[in-house]
């Protein structure tokens, strides 16, 4: 069920389960989330983390797929690739989104049945192109970049870092490359340990506060991963994906630190692991082997939903959320319906992949690629 063209190289199968593992634990914060007063009470209180750790992962692949033959490719031959492997999901993510929009309408979100189905028609299709929106067009009441499934301003900046990679990072030497490097992560723990909120939460609005978060959030992670590549030499871990995907669970679900008078505190344990902890994962599970037919079938099933559950599950959490506000529902009260939204997004997850992104990717590969080549 794999587009071949895209797949020249060996996966590491163990990063893609983990990739898996974090996209799972992101349902599941975003379930405890919609119960949650704030940061304090949430249950998996660092499930936003998710992020970072996803940007160490991309950082690290690309170098791997990429940079002994961007030559060959060339740079649109690159960019068609992206666009190729993405694309497909962040359409079907606005087409989820545009769905069950109106399901939304909450006291969360008072306004939504206001809106004219011209307008919502028309942000889906702005969310298609990946161009994000301003404050003032706003359709949902969050001031999301992309109010039809708000999660894709990840991708946006997933495409932002491609780019820089394609157009200017791939050329760098290992000491810039660490340099930028180095500078980045300074900027990550002036905006997590010396911030005003003691996080990385944000990145989702087109505010220059939020556009801010969302560029540190990104420059680090994504070319620590890059530059962890190009200098490390693997090594053979046994049990590598039980023991990541136990690291991930761990560092998501740590409580808020420091409580309410110490933010420094939960900053720099967020900076922590976003600076060590998460590249140490990445290592360990490339280096990894599988051991037992176990790990091998849950990181094929993990690694098969992993980017469909994460763009698509977001519509669920918009309607999840407004149910539980308009009943004031605990979570003991809900977690029937909570649990039945952690399933759907995996069900909705599996189907879009096997029966929308594969065949749309290998359709894509033979028009888009192979013909050029």
């Amino acid at each position: 069920m794999q587009a071949p063209q895209l797949l020249s190289k060996p996966r590491y199968s163990i990063l893609d389960g983990l990739r898996g593992v974090a996209a799972v634990m992101v349902v599941i914060f975003h379930v405890f989330e919609a119960h949650a007063r704030g940061h304090f009470d949430q249950i998996v209180n660092h499930g936003y983390l998710a992020v970072d750790f996803f940007f160490v992962l991309s950082g690290f692949v690309v170098a791997y797929a990429y940079d002994d033959r961007f030559v060959s490719m060339g740079v649109m031959g690159f960019f068609k690739r992206r666009l190729v492997r993405l694309h497909p999901m962040v359409i079907m993510g606005s087409v989820v989104g545009a769905a069950l929009f109106y399901f939304g309408d909450s006291v969360v979100w008072p306004d939504i049945h206001k809106v004219p189905a011209w307008k919502m028609l028309g942000m889906t299709l702005i969310g298609f192109t990946m161009v994000p929106v301003p404050v003032s067009m706003d359709i949902r009441g969050w001031r999301e970049l992309y109010p039809i499934n708000g999660p894709a301003w990840t991708l946006m900046l997933e495409y932002i870092a491609n780019l820089l990679y394609g157009l200017v990072i791939r050329h760098l030497p290992k000491w810039a490359l660490g340099a930028l490097v180095s500078a980045a992560g300074c900027a990550l723990v002036n905006l997590a340990v010396f911030g005003p909120h003691g996080d990385v939460v944000g990145g989702w609005s087109m505010t220059g506060e939020q556009l801010n978060i969302g560029f540190t959030r990104l420059v680090y992670p994504f070319f620590a991963g890059l530059l962890l590549f190009r200098m490390v030499k693997l090594i053979k871990i046994k049990h590598a994906f039980w023991l990541c995907s136990l690291l991930i669970v761990t560092v998501f679900c740590v409580p808020r630190i420091g409580g309410a008078h110490h933010p420094w505190m939960n900053g720099l344990y967020e900076s922590f692991c976003i600076i060590f902890i998460f590249p140490l994962i990445v290592f360990l599970g490339a280096s990894g082997t599988h051991e037992g037919k176990y790990a091998s079938r849950a990181c094929k099933f993990l690694g098969d939903i992993s980017y469909p559950i994460y763009i698509t599950h977001y519509p669920i959490i918009y309607w999840y959320t407004g149910w539980v506000a308009d009943k004031k529902l605990s979570f003991g009260q809900a977690y029937p319906v909570g649990l039945l939204v952690v399933v759907s997004s995996i069900i909705l997850a599996y189907l879009c992949f096997g029966f929308y992104d594969v065949p749309v990717r290998r359709w894509l590969g033979k028009k888009v690629l192979l013909k050029n080549e």
